[in-house]
């Protein structure tokens, strides 16, 4: 009987070599497969937005109207201002990629993107350092008050400035952190539940009986790992939401 590591499923293996060290992996392919699915969604609700929309939506429609009016819900409540709606495209991106990358990965034999902690750190930066920039276009040189609020006193600001910049700077630390852990040790935990069931059933006798335990504790264990991918979405979201109204308004 072979026992496998639960980690085993989050592991990046090379397809096809190309030159050195590049190589397309299966983390590669299910980027490429996600980013598929998100411009055939785009597409697919653009041709029906001009032909084939219906008054009483089908179940596809109206599960996107869900979503659009949640995300659309997110952002007037938690960003400020006239300019709002011209980054709605890019939460709504944001939250329809990160939680295809979450779901996906509930489906056997396929992958989890979002357990490596490279890929939510190289998507928390980029969304941090497009953060910075557009503080500096809108604010200039006064962006800097967000490390020395208005009122604050001189003395008082040699601490509070350090403590500003370390929270600042550790922002997109904590993002990346936060979806990585989760996704990770959700997943792993299914795979030690499944890991076990098939180990019982394999040993034959009594213990397959026993096995129908672990097993019907997945079906629970999916649903909430399937919630938690979901939530991680939103909270990424959410929190993106909040840096680009601070970016915007200098909260």
């Amino acid at each position: 009987m072979f026992f496998f590591s639960p980690l085993e499923q989050f592991e990046i293996i090379p397809f096809i070599s190309l030159f050195g060290d590049f190589s397309i992996t299966n983390q590669f392919l299910f980027l490429v497969i996600i980013i598929f699915i998100i411009i055939s969604v785009y597409l697919a609700l653009v041709e029906s937005s001009t032909q084939t929309l219906y008054i009483i939506p089908s179940r596809w429609q109206s599960i996107f109207e869900i979503i659009y009016l949640t995300i659309l819900a997110m952002v007037n409540d938690t960003i400020s201002g006239t300019r709002k709606e011209a980054f709605f495209p890019l939460v709504f991106t944001i939250f329809m990629f990160i939680t295809l990358m979450n779901v996906i990965g509930l489906v056997p034999y396929t992958y989890t993107v979002t357990s490596h902690f490279i890929v939510t750190l190289t998507l928390s930066l980029t969304i941090f350092i497009g953060m910075n920039i557009i503080t500096i276009r809108t604010h200039g040189l006064h962006s800097f008050c967000l490390f020395f609020p208005g009122g604050t006193s001189a003395l008082l600001g040699f601490l509070l400035v350090p403590v500003e910049i370390i929270s600042y700077v550790f922002k997109p630390l904590s993002l990346a952190i936060r979806l990585f852990c989760n996704m990770m040790a959700g997943h792993t935990l299914l795979k030690v539940f499944a890991g076990f069931a098939w180990s019982l059933a394999g040993a034959g006798g009594y213990l397959v009986a026993i096995s129908l335990f672990p097993i019907a504790l997945l079906i629970p264990l999916f649903v909430l790992e399937l919630g938690v991918a979901l939530i991680q979405a939103y909270v990424f979201t959410l929190l993106t939401c909040i840096y680009l109204n601070d970016a915007l308004n200098l909260h």
